[in-house]
């Protein structure tokens, strides 16, 4: 699905105002869906806990041994091995991982239009089950993958900082108070936390957060 991240921008604006200075800043983003619920999933697994540049080195060399710059397809990937994939620069966690997802989807426990049309709860249960996919992945994919405009990332550290420094709290928020502060934001929470994140990024280059 797609939504009108303007629309977004402005109701939250208007129901904090303290979002104006970040909009101006920082636009709104494109959120369009992924086309390729797989390979989003994939890549989301190549990158977890890298830094960008070596994240991009590593999955150009994985889809290399694969024979192409594309992403491969389940059953491609489904056949692999482990040690086939280690020279790509992955862990053999990783690599387990991605043989374990594409596992899923080859097999049909995991079919990209049910994915669209499922609920946060389904989603959830489909996702979850493969190895090295938890819930802040789920809300990523969430979010990112399926273009869904109501997501709040509560685990995710980033968004709790951010939502510290925005509200200048003394301690980061945890548990009902993140999700009492967010409330208002509804239905467009998954825009909030795309602003908390960039309140981060503004305090790490000193920039004023209001």
């Amino acid at each position: 699905m797609t939504y009108d991240v303007a629309a977004a921008a402005a109701h939250l604006q208007r129901v904090e105002p303290r979002f104006a200075p970040l909009v101006e800043r920082h636009g709104v983003p494109d959120l369009t869906p992924t086309k390729d619920p797989f390979q989003t999933l994939g890549r989301a697994i190549i990158y977890q806990q890298l830094a960008g540049a070596a994240a991009a080195t590593i999955y150009k060399r994985f889809c290399a041994r694969f024979g192409s710059a594309r992403f491969p397809r389940p059953a491609a990937l489904a056949a692999a091995t482990p040690e086939s994939l280690r020279p790509a620069g992955l862990s053999r966690g990783k690599a387990l991982a991605l043989i374990d997802l594409a596992t899923h989807f080859a097999d049909g426990r995991v079919k990209p239009k049910a994915l669209l049309a499922a609920s946060d709860a389904e989603l959830s249960a489909m996702l979850l089950p493969i190895r090295g996919i938890g819930p802040w992945s789920v809300d990523m994919f969430a979010m990112f993958g399926l273009g869904r405009p109501d997501v709040w990332p509560v685990g995710d550290f980033g968004v709790r900082q951010g939502l510290q420094y925005f509200l200048r709290m003394r301690a980061m928020p945890e548990g009902q108070r993140l999700a009492r502060v967010a409330e208002p934001w509804r239905p467009w929470r998954s825009l909030a936390a795309w602003y908390m994140w960039r309140v981060v990024e503004d305090r790490r280059e000193k920039r004023p957060t209001r």
